[in-house]
């Protein structure tokens, strides 16, 4: 089977210096994707997009493809900064000695609810921590959790869904309500124009949050990827919350794209991030 087209994309990682190759840095993950991938039609592409006054929400994708993509809508979301009675819910053992398994997790969180139609199968880790994979028709979507307090972190990412039957902000907002982060991320990921999406090519209003930025960027074939983070009301002015560590901050600090009329001049170059990284001595080499 000839491949199509390859997608690579991911936020912040928390613990930077602890990742092994090729993943201490994008530079580095771009020469191993060009490696296997360079040689499609598009060749590789790589871009960081983000806020450089939030230099902790950044996103990074790299995207080659042969053809067009088919018409279709993908989003990940990135979440920080767990509610900690939400996050509890994912450690196999409470404090009061109860034992719960992922499909009581997948319960009690809310995740069954969702896509209700999914069908789930889920995965606990001792002594926390939460995953799983989900199915109908076309549909499929993924979700981790690391629950513990000073880094929880949750993701979950859906594709293959009929979006004009499926209300971006409504499944946003179900997926937060079992989470309730304090800091999160959006990435739509469009594939034959923005009228087939509805409300997936449209602006996220996600309630008692405050979207802190919005970057548009086109991909080979015809893709849009439309970037958004936001930060709870309460942490929108003292700055980042309790759960983004100094060393997540410290990956993060960088010659900055500048900001005109509230928006990005152009986009952040991951080559001089990687620099900034280095010089920062958050890479061991």
């Amino acid at each position: 089977m000839p491949l199509a087209a390859v997608k690579y994309s991911r936020g912040m990682f928390i613990f930077p210096s602890a990742q092994p190759a090729p993943h201490r840095s994008f530079s580095e993950e771009v020469a191993a994707l060009n490696r296997y991938f360079g040689g499609l039609k598009s060749g590789g592409n790589a871009y960081v997009i983000g806020d450089p006054a939030r230099p902790g929400q950044k996103w990074h994708i790299y995207y080659a493809t042969e053809y067009p993509e088919q018409p279709m809508v993908n989003l990940e979301m990135c979440m920080t900064g767990l509610d900690k009675k939400k996050a509890s819910v994912f450690f196999k053992t409470s404090a009061d000695g109860h034992t719960t398994c992922a499909k009581e997790m997948t319960q009690l969180s809310g995740i069954s609810e969702i896509i209700p139609e999914m069908e789930i199968c889920d995965f606990d880790f001792e002594p926390c921590g939460y995953s799983m994979n989900a199915i109908h028709d076309s549909a499929f979507s993924t979700i981790h959790v690391t629950p513990e307090d000073g880094f929880s972190y949750a993701s979950y990412e859906v594709m293959g869904f009929d979006a004009t039957a499926l209300a971006y902000g409504d499944l946003v907002k179900r997926v937060l309500r079992c989470f309730g982060p304090s800091e999160f991320s959006v990435a739509v990921t469009i594939f034959g124009g923005r009228g087939q999406a509805a409300t997936w090519g449209k602006k996220l209003d996600a309630d008692v949050y405050d979207c802190n930025n919005m970057v548009e960027q086109e991909l080979p074939g015809g893709g849009l990827l439309i970037y958004q983070s936001f930060s709870a009301a309460e942490y929108a002015v003292v700055g980042s919350p309790k759960s983004v560590l100094h060393c997540f901050e410290r990956e993060n600090m960088e010659n900055a794209a500048p900001v005109k009329d509230g928006k990005l001049a152009n986009l952040l170059c991951w080559e001089e991030e990687d620099a900034m990284e280095e010089k920062d001595g958050v890479l061991v080499e």
